[in-house]
């Protein structure tokens, strides 16, 4: 850090169940500007760089990961759920348009260009394996990857989101940054 530009006293509220397990993030916060904001964990962010800067690398500069530059569409109904994952999706790099739920984020796929898609399932309006098929049956869309990121973790859900073209289904209960991350480096 640089510089402290201010402080503030804020209500966190948690993650959830459902996203406990990402790194480095106790939470979220609104500011008085209405922007929802992540809040760094300390403690769990000062042990990663312990673990980071203990590790050997074999890797050279130049294999580093560096995502190409990257447009994504996040359709997540969830603000909470939403705004981390476009944090994360940004801070890697990738150029990120949100939508509130399946409708919207197929109008906007529609006038757009996105190199995936990534999306809830239990949405309003159109939920995620009705997006999925959508943009598997329209024209212009059909090639571009869909990873599904969803509480619904049963074997049908599952099986139902590779019937209906997912390219990646992932569990919000087992949600891990560095896998979303793999994932859709591997699909763009």
């Amino acid at each position: 850090m640089d510089d402290l530009v201010d402080e503030l006293q804020v209500l966190v509220k948690g993650l959830g169940k459902l996203l406990r397990r990402v790194r480095n993030i106790s939470g979220v916060t609104i500011l008085a500007s209405g922007k929802v904001v992540p809040v760094l964990n300390i403690p769990d962010l000062m042990k990663s760089a312990v673990k980071t800067k203990g590790r050997k690398s074999e890797v050279s500069a130049g294999e580093l990961f560096v995502p190409k530059p990257g447009k994504i569409l996040v359709a997540e109904d969830s603000i909470t759920s939403r705004t981390l994952i476009k944090n994360i999706l940004e801070t890697a790099g990738y150029q990120v348009t949100t939508s509130v739920d399946g409708a919207d984020a197929f109008t906007k796929a529609r006038t757009g260009d996105f190199d995936i898609v990534v999306s809830d399932v239990d949405m309003p309006k159109m939920n995620g394996f009705e997006l999925t098929a959508k943009i598997r049956s329209d024209k212009k869309l059909s090639e571009i990857p869909v990873v599904l990121v969803t509480a619904l973790e049963s074997r049908e859900d599952r099986e139902h989101g590779i019937e209906v073209g997912a390219d990646a289904y992932i569990i919000k209960s087992s949600f891990d940054q560095t896998n979303l991350l793999e994932i859709i480096k591997k699909l763009i």
